[in-house]
């Protein structure tokens, strides 16, 4: 897969977290993101799903997403 997103912290601590995909959902990657630094996470066969906590600005080739504080 070559999807990527661009996560940029609008506040400090926000979580990304990455999700594996098959019988059973689960947790393989974690990071935590201080105000102003930027995160490029890239799907792939063991990422399916990304899930991201706190104030963020999220890109994708869809366009730009907001995510909302905690």
């Amino acid at each position: 897969m070559d999807e990527y997103i661009v996560v940029k912290a609008l506040e400090n601590g926000v979580n990304i977290i990455g999700l594996t995909s098959g019988k059973d959902t689960k947790f393989h990657h974690t990071e935590k993101l201080d105000k102003g630094e930027v995160f490029l996470a890239q799907f792939t066969d063991v990422t399916t799903a990304i899930k991201i906590n706190g104030a963020a600005e999220i890109y994708t080739k869809h366009g730009k997403l907001m995510s909302d504080a905690k």
